[in-house]
């Protein structure tokens, strides 16, 4: 029977299931790089963007700001890297900056993660961007279960105002990546996890005044 929020229950420590339908994929998930077609149709990318819209919002502001670009678009996003890039470095040919186009086809979906932040509010911006990180995990989570793989990238472009502007958000957004989503090209490949107690202990209170 799923477990709706009236059905929920605690599970006793002896029932905690370890590598169950839930626990086995988010444990196996990682980066995945390069990736290729196919990528994920239109029910699967609904499914995707309901995750990332459950992501804990302080405040209800609902910050997230999300475009996602596929198919033919990319050509478009690609002429738009080269033209940013030569932007960055005037008196450069076009011409020298055509690298930046691969970007555009590094993946079948590319989704750019931005931040509508209320400024001067009660709640912090750092919360208000931390919930659109918080989605974009919900997403990359939800990518894997369905069998994709995904990779979340920052670099040059993403802190460019110009290339902000062309992909239609508004003045006051902030972008904070990319998230590039297609089929692992490499599906043998397996993420290091470093162990618990490096990043985890247990405070037991106050031990001095």
């Amino acid at each position: 029977m799923p477990v709706t929020s009236k059905t929920q229950t605690h599970l006793t420590s002896a029932a905690i299931p370890t590598r169950d339908a839930f626990f086995e994929p988010l444990f196996a998930r990682q980066s995945a790089w390069p990736l290729i077609e196919p990528g994920p149709g239109d029910a699967e990318l609904e499914l995707i963007f309901d995750a990332a819209l459950r992501a804990p919002d302080h405040g209800r502001l609902r910050p997230w700001r999300f475009a996602f670009i596929r198919g033919e678009a990319r050509v478009d996003l690609g002429e738009i890297l080269i033209d940013v890039a030569a932007a960055r470095q005037p008196g450069t040919p076009r011409s020298s900056h055509e690298n930046r186009r691969e970007k555009a086809f590094a993946a079948p979906v590319i989704v750019a993660l931005g931040a509508s932040i209320v400024a001067g509010g009660p709640i912090p911006e750092l919360e208000q961007m931390l919930s659109v990180g918080a989605a974009t995990m919900n997403m990359l989570n939800a990518i894997h279960a369905l069998g994709y793989g995904g990779f979340w990238a920052t670099g040059i472009d993403t802190y460019d105002e110009k290339l902000k502007a062309a992909l239609d958000f508004e003045p006051d957004d902030k972008l904070l990546g990319f998230l590039f989503i297609g089929t692992p090209k490499n599906q043998e490949r397996t993420a290091f996890r470093p162990p618990r107690a490096q990043h985890f202990r247990e405070w037991l209170g106050r031990t001095s005044i």
